[in-house]
């Protein structure tokens, strides 16, 4: 199975993974030409893909899809909720809704061998998931945007291969940054998004045997630095966890290319 971020952040999100039997994005956030040179960069095309999974309607995670379906018929699966809310955003009706394909939370669907389980987050959208993956003997767990964790949740990624973690804001950098209180409240609080601090502690509790790669994602520009995510989560899990030098852990970029890893 192969695994790559285009592009993780507050102004675009957009992954691709892919077997010998089904090829497919993970949001759709940046532009149709950013798409086909990523999918270029990785030896695949846009021809080939299977299908879209769309986890919300924020702007940064669907932005690319109207000019994409306008130009490549591409199945799109997400929550009927997330699916209205893309349609109400194309104001210029460049989507054919026919290419929709709803699903629901906890209800698996395989696309070729891929068996993808869709689950619920705590974010501010209409009705937001994310996704765990699984093959014949890959599993891949996504957790992005999502203000807060239980078990529920940690029940999802536990046993994958690969995790793509939100580590959204370091808490100083949020509290003493430039953005008003509103904004720094939405961010903080439940149906918002991970700090770096619980991202590292999701992180400890999936930390298993079975884990090969973990990518930190979805790093805000203005309140994190890629360093600065990195060496906190690096540190908290080598407090708690001792050695973890058997681990791949990476930081997604915001803007380029980067995660690429067949596992």
């Amino acid at each position: 199975m192969k695994f790559a971020s285009f592009s993780s952040g507050s102004s675009g999100n957009c992954e691709y993974i892919g077997d010998g039997t089904a090829r497919l994005l993970l949001d759709a956030g940046i532009s149709t030409r950013r798409i086909l040179c990523g999918l270029s960069d990785i030896g695949e095309d846009v021809g080939g893909l299977s299908g879209i999974l769309v986890t919300h309607e924020h702007s940064d995670h669907i932005m690319g899809l109207p000019v994409l379906l306008s130009r490549y018929r591409i199945p799109v699966y997400a929550t009927c909720a997330t699916l209205e809310a893309i349609e109400k955003s194309d104001n210029k009706h460049r989507i054919d809704t026919a290419l929709f394909n709803p699903i629901r939370p906890d209800v698996t669907f395989n696309i070729g061998d891929m068996r993808i389980t869709p689950f619920s987050i705590s974010h501010d959208a209409a009705d937001p998931v994310c996704y765990r993956i699984d093959s014949s003997e890959c599993h891949v767990g996504m957790a992005t945007d999502l203000g807060v964790y239980d078990d529920y949740v940690t029940s999802k990624l536990l046993g994958c291969n690969l995790l793509f973690i939100e580590a959204n804001y370091d808490i100083a950098m949020l509290q003493a940054g430039k953005y008003p209180f509103r904004l720094k409240k939405r961010i903080l609080g439940d149906r918002g998004h991970l700090s770096n601090n619980m991202s590292a502690r999701l992180i400890l509790e999936l930390l298993g045997r079975n884990v090969k790669h973990v990518f930190l994602a979805h790093l805000s520009k203005e309140n994190n630095y890629p360093m600065l995510a990195y060496e906190t989560i690096r540190y908290e899990l080598e407090k708690e966890y001792g050695d973890i030098s058997r681990f791949n852990i990476r930081t997604a970029d915001r803007s380029s290319l980067s995660c690429a890893v067949t596992i």
